[in-house]
């Protein structure tokens, strides 16, 4: 009964706190040191006593970034949507772990729809793949499975006497690249970042002369990704002539949709950005991101048949817990994973799939290019801001023309801290050939050209009270 009692009271604040989740503030911000006072941290109260638990939910709540609200525009995520919420609920509440078909019966059917619908999607034919905790870990397995490809002695003799292994990434890529290197036994210093263009993509003569002094070095160029939508700029790096450079150097060619693979799910914005990906050797794609299922949820898919991921990630007495399915087929899906206990992630997506299915999920990749375009074009419009880059896809990076004199980075920085610490919008940064630039993302639903206007509103009026303070202006 009174657990009953909990789950009700949990509930009313959940539903109290969904309801309000895109009013008012984004956040209740405190620094540091207060928001510690504030959560009471160091409160002895807690063993046996639900009302403390709930006192600690309650202000975790209070304070908690609401990423659902339409000022968040800070991340390649925002709120979740509600079929993956229910989802998660369903995932907490059953607590059983995807490793094996007899823990995990349902998600395990669930997982393997998905995977094949997604392979379907992507044009790998006969291909195989996972879920995984997010594209970091997927590009390190990839990188892994490449690696694996040209060397299968690797997995049990290591790296030790074996050829120089070269990977090579858009100068842009994710920094999960560097870290797959070091993890992996490459060493960053074998990570080579190819010099973009002025869309920032890889420059294809500078990727090709690096493969060339590469060989000629005696090394093996064994690993080279093309990114779908780099994390500052959103570029794609262009897949048709990797896969003729591919054909001279016999590499392994990832592509990291993290954040622009989502254009799979629109046959108009696939053939425009991604139109060789089906004869990519694998794909990532963050389902979290722009198709808004609960964080974490991700999946990566091979070009190869199942047999090939389990050769890559199998490794020791699995004897205890994996069991051979009938013939060639994989019943226990840790048997795929580096992992062995891995979480229920099959179900939000497949919610969410059953829900939008590819048709909605496309309306909503294409209408968020489409609220960019109106992004940019407001920009252009304002003589108070302007474009640090033209804009490639999903990334709109601009700043406050700050008056000469004033440096612009620092003053745009102070000027987003302002935003942040006042509630009134969250948005990124980066850097673009040197310059610091407002990094604006667009993967919220609840964002449309009336919150766009609010949101420049506010930078330029944060921007003008930081030029009166500078003046010393009332």
């Amino acid at each position: 009964m009174e657990q009953d009692k909990i789950f009700e009271r949990l509930m009313q604040l959940v539903i109290h706190y969904y309801h309000d989740r895109d009013q008012g503030k984004f956040v209740d911000y405190l620094d540091l040191e207060p928001l510690r006072q504030r959560l009471g941290l160091e409160d002895e109260r807690g063993r046996g006593d639900w009302d403390a638990l709930f006192t600690w939910v309650e202000r975790y709540l209070a304070h908690a970034v609401r990423t659902d609200h339409p000022a968040y525009l800070n991340r390649m995520w925002a709120g979740a949507n509600l079929p993956s919420v229910i989802g998660e609920v369903i995932v907490a509440v059953t607590n059983t772990s995807a490793c094996t078909f007899e823990t995990a019966p349902v998600s395990t059917l669930m997982e393997k729809y998905l995977l094949q619908t997604m392979l379907d999607l992507v044009g790998f034919k006969g291909g195989c793949g996972q879920m995984t905790t997010g594209s970091s870990n997927a590009n390190m397995l990839a990188m892994m499975a490449a690696r694996n490809d040209l060397q299968p002695e690797a997995k049990q003799r290591g790296l030790f006497g074996s050829s120089h292994l070269v990977a090579m990434v858009n100068a842009d890529a994710h920094y999960s690249m560097d870290r797959a290197a070091n993890i992996l036994g490459l060493g960053t210093d074998h990570l080579l970042k190819v010099p973009v263009d002025d869309h920032g993509r890889m420059r294809i003569p500078a990727l090709e002369g690096l493969l060339a002094e590469t060989v000629a070095s005696g090394g093996k160029p064994f690993f080279v990704v093309a990114t779908a939508g780099t994390t500052v700029r959103g570029s794609y790096d262009l897949v048709e002539p990797l896969l003729k450079l591919r054909e001279r150097y016999g590499f392994w060619l990832h592509v990291d949709g993290a954040w622009g693979g989502s254009v799979i799910f629109s046959d108009r914005l696939r053939r425009r950005f991604l139109p060789a990906l089906a004869q990519a050797d694998s794909f990532t794609l963050d389902f979290h991101k722009m198709m808004g299922t609960a964080l974490m949820c991700n999946v990566l898919l091979f070009n190869r048949q199942p047999v090939f991921l389990r050769e890559v990630c199998s490794a020791g007495d699995e004897s205890y817990i994996f069991h051979q399915g009938e013939g060639d087929e994989v019943r226990d899906l840790g048997t795929l994973s580096l992992q062995c206990g891995r979480r229920v992630d099959s179900l939000k997506w497949f919610l969410d799939w059953k829900f939008y299915g590819q048709a909605g999920l496309a309306e909503r990749v294409e209408r968020y290019l489409e609220l960019c375009q109106y992004a940019e074009d407001q920009v252009d419009r304002l003589p108070e801001l302007e474009m640090v880059a033209p804009r490639e896809s999903f990334n709109v990076c601009f700043r406050f023309r700050s008056p000469e004199g004033i440096p612009a980075a620092p003053f745009n920085q102070a000027l987003r801290e302002r935003l942040h610490r006042s509630g009134r919008a969250l948005v990124g940064t980066g850097y673009v050939n040197g310059q610091l630039a407002l990094r604006l993302l667009i993967t919220n639903i609840n964002v449309g050209k009336p919150e766009i206007d609010h949101f420049f509103q506010s930078v330029i009026e944060t921007g003008r009270e930081l030029l009166a303070e500078r003046s010393g202006r009332p």
